[in-house]
């Protein structure tokens, strides 16, 4: 399962190995008894990875073995001479946990083949350690 933890800052990707349903199970149990409100809907996210990085070809396979579940979108195809042309853009479909309806800040969950829950967080990972290179 992926975790995407979003944040008035950005937000931070996690690779877990239980299921969704524990995991949510466990969520609304902690809400409860902390008497905390929580909201649940299906929902789509997305994020940008740079076209440069390796193992991103990986991704292309992976799509087709999961379905609707997981899209690729290069930024800017119908302008070739844009600069977005160095991005793609990874949807992907699941639940969206927060405490508000309308909340900007929250959890997104989804569920994907092993082999692609483990290149996106990989992939992640590589673009994390990049971007705090490139700035420093």
């Amino acid at each position: 399962m992926l975790k995407l933890t979003y944040t008035e800052n950005g937000f931070y990707l996690e690779y877990l190995t239980e299921s969704l349903e524990n995991w949510v199970a466990k969520r609304t149990l902690l809400c409860l008894r902390t008497a905390n409100s929580i909201y649940i809907e299906p929902s789509t996210a997305s994020f940008l990875l740079s076209v440069d990085l390796a193992y991103l070809s990986d991704v292309e396979a992976l799509r087709a073995e999961n379905g609707k579940m997981l899209d690729l979108t290069i930024c800017g195809a119908a302008a070739p001479a844009t600069q977005d042309r160095e991005w793609i853009e990874v949807s992907l479909k699941g639940t969206w946990i927060t405490d508000k309806e309308d909340s900007q800040e929250g959890i997104f969950v989804c569920v994907l083949s092993e082999g692609a829950e483990t290149c996106l967080y990989e992939l992640w990972k590589q673009a994390s350690m990049e971007a705090l290179t490139t700035d420093s």
